[in-house]
């Protein structure tokens, strides 16, 4: 009788799961294909991110701080004193603590959107797609940008990119290069292929990990939060269904609670592995 009347869990999962985009893809790596659902909420959210930045650079006072203002000033102070501690380049930190400041509020921003119901602005979507014209049935949405990977592998990439900039600046491109061919293991001409693949190696896994990390966290918190929504939605008049109930609005008070902590601390990690990285491109071997 459910089938008839509703999805099923397994059909209520993927259509919750599956990205507003311009085409399906036609391999497993396909960069023709857009998520415009992730890029229209990061997008917002940093417009939002600046616009805060902005509201509390315009209202600071010398004198007694506002909360907002001291959180944001508690704020800046954490960051930078990471950062001091991690890149021991004053100049570099000029532009590497400010970078640390924006990932850190930006996705901690991203996996907030985590919080919200999970089925409010997927069923605004589908009123407003459905008024346009197009089928509710196929009106996709997905609000947790940190939940699609190529966000976050966008993003660890991107720190990549700025890594590689900082070997070639400090070091030289003649220096860096020596490196590659003559570090971790000496500089003797036999070693050079294996230093250079375990540079590549090190390379690729540092990327791959950051941006994995964040994905991962974020989409088992998002399937989480959808299973517990399934709870509420198996409600019936029997006594197993006023369990379910139950069961639903425990769970996700208390799954709610502590991924306030989750998003806070993959936020964290990202922005101190970002950190790392960028202070071991000052970093000679």
């Amino acid at each position: 009788m459910a089938a008839e009347t509703g999805p099923t869990a397994g059909e209520y999962i993927v259509h919750h799961l599956t990205h507003l985009q311009n085409h399906k893809a036609a391999n497993v790596v396909d960069f023709t294909v857009f998520n415009f659902d992730s890029l229209f909420f990061a997008i917002v959210l940093g417009i939002l991110m600046c616009w805060m930045f902005w509201r509390a650079a315009r209202r600071a006072t010398p004198g007694v701080p506002g909360r907002f203002q001291a959180a944001v000033e508690i704020l800046v102070e954490m960051v930078d004193s990471q950062a001091k501690g991690i890149v021991h380049n004053a100049n570099s930190r000029k532009f590497i603590a400010p970078l640390a400041l924006t990932v850190f509020v930006w996705i901690f921003l991203l996996n907030a959107m985590d919080l919200l119901p999970v089925d409010l602005l997927p069923w605004i979507w589908e009123r407003i797609y459905g008024a346009a014209g197009g089928d509710p049935h196929h009106a996709y949405l997905r609000v947790v940008p940190t939940a699609d990977l190529s966000i976050t592998m966008g993003l660890s990439v991107s720190v990549l990119l700025i890594a590689l900039f900082y070997n070639i600046k400090i070091k030289g491109l003649g220096g860096w290069v020596h490196e590659l061919f003559t570090a971790p293991f000496g500089a003797h001409p036999l070693l050079w292929i294996p230093n250079f693949a375990m540079q590549i190696i090190e390379f690729i896994a540092k990327t791959v990990s950051h941006g994995m990390r964040l994905f991962g966290n974020m989409y088992a918190g998002e399937l989480i939060f959808l299973l517990i929504a399934l709870m509420g939605g198996a409600w019936s008049l029997s006594a197993t269904g006023i369990g379910l109930a139950i069961g639903h609005i425990i769970a996700g008070t208390a799954w709610a609670i502590f991924h306030i902590l989750i998003i806070t601390l993959q936020a964290f990690v990202f922005m101190m592995l970002a950190l790392v990285y960028l202070g071991q491109a000052h970093d000679a071997h």
